[in-house]
């Protein structure tokens, strides 16, 4: 009898999208996914073991590795001075396979926030944003290439799902900006990565297994992580309640943050189409499950979009939705939206945003307008990407004309 598969890892849809009101929307090149080399972070203890057997090479030269990777953020053969010379480059090969490359680097608030873009080992792209602040310094990550949520007003949206990254692809993201930080790449001189949001590219929960095990490798202590506490790790979600309740589960005093844009299912449903499989009420009650468990406030990100869900009326409604439960359950982040190119979602009005809050406030709400960072550099999640794309399908469209050009002239 054969053994069932998951293929969670591989599909990119979120559970029961199948028979749902709203499924994933996927990319064109969905159904070409191949899935990323085996890395080091994607083994459990006894793999890593095992491989080193099939080398030929005794069990503790995993923990070496170990303290390379997420104790020295190393991945270089070179630096694996105490192992024997003549295997550190296998090893190299075996266990870290190159899974990011930086392809574009652009920086930002005098060069304290600096956005990636990277290449992944199949030509993906995907983003990555670190951001300095004067007692923290946050990296904002990609969990999917694309995203398949389709929302409207979203530059990944518009990129529709490609496939997930492997723990290994989200986990190098976090060592070559823990990496940076420490040699001083970043302004303001040698510094430590604090804070971990997984707010980048695609949905978390839709990619549950390669980010839980992201995030206990992230949380643990070196040699077994990167010793990032866990409360400082934020897991942001449009609202896939099963992953929600999934994470209730677990017992990691992580961040909740909910994407919820919208108090009311009519406006929900057109700002996040998964509304349609789980509604606000859905949403919020799995979220306060999730307060009551952990102890530890929920994050409502609320995107502010002009004339859309900023004015009084959704203040209030929002106001009343969160003190339903009766507690001091929820943080309000309000975000000015960054628009993206010829987009009709703007964003809004100052006067609105001071409204908003106002209205919260009075309701006995605490929310805090969202600092934004890197307008001048594509700043909104997905624009870096979706530019690059455009980009090189235009390079591409060009390429071929010219050849079918050259051609009809011989």
């Amino acid at each position: 009898m054969s053994e069932a598969v998951d293929t969670t890892v591989e599909t990119g849809v979120t559970p029961g999208a199948e028979h749902a009101a709203f499924r994933d929307v996927l990319a064109k090149n969905h159904a070409a996914r191949r899935k990323p080399p085996q890395h080091f972070v994607d083994m459990d203890a006894d793999e890593r073991i095992g491989a080193m057997k099939d080398l030929g090479l005794p069990k503790f030269r995993a923990n070496q590795l170990a303290n390379h990777y997420f104790g020295h953020l190393t991945t270089n053969s070179e630096d694996f001075t105490d192992i024997p010379a003549d295997k550190r480059d296998e090893l190299a090969q075996r266990f870290f396979p190159t899974l990011i490359t930086p392809l574009l680097v652009q920086k930002a608030d005098n060069g304290t926030t600096i956005k990636t873009l990277w290449e992944l080992f199949d030509g993906s792209r995907i983003e990555s944003v670190l951001m300095r602040y004067p007692t923290r310094t946050t990296l904002c990550i990609s969990s999917q290439v694309g995203c398949g949520m389709g929302c409207p007003f979203c530059a990944t949206g518009k990129l529709g799902l490609t496939r997930n990254m492997s723990t290994g692809e989200i986990l190098e993201q976090v060592r070559a900006a823990a990496k940076a930080m420490r040699d001083g790449e970043v302004a303001g001189g040698p510094g430590r990565l604090s804070n971990i949001v997984f707010m980048g590219m695609g949905e978390p929960m839709a990619n549950y297994k390669s980010v839980l095990s992201a995030v206990r490798q992230i949380s643990a202590l070196p040699p077994a992580g990167f010793g990032i506490s866990a409360r400082n790790i934020t897991v942001s979600t449009v609202g896939v309640v099963p992953g929600i309740k999934k994470l209730t589960n677990e017992g990691i005093p992580l961040r909740l943050a909910v994407s919820l844009h919208a108090p009311t299912n009519t406006l929900r449903d057109e700002l996040v189409p998964m509304n349609r499989r789980f509604n606000v009420d859905k949403v919020l009650d799995a979220a306060h499950d999730y307060f009551l468990a952990s102890k530890r406030r929920v994050s409502i990100e609320y995107a502010m979009m002009r004339g859309i869900n900023d004015q009084a009326e959704h203040a209030r409604e929002l106001a009343k939705r969160l003190n339903h439960y009766g507690d001091d359950w929820a943080h309000v982040n309000p975000i000015p939206l960054n628009p993206i190119e010829g987009s009709r979602w703007t964003a809004s009005k100052k006067e609105d945003e001071t409204q908003f809050l106002d209205i919260l406030h009075a309701a006995g709400i605490t929310a805090t307008l969202r600092d934004t960072r890197g307008d001048d550099i594509d700043g909104a999640c997905g624009q870096l990407a979706a530019k690059s794309l455009v980009e090189s399908a235009t390079a591409a469209a060009t390429a071929s004309a010219v050849k079918a050009t050259v051609s009809a002239k011989h």
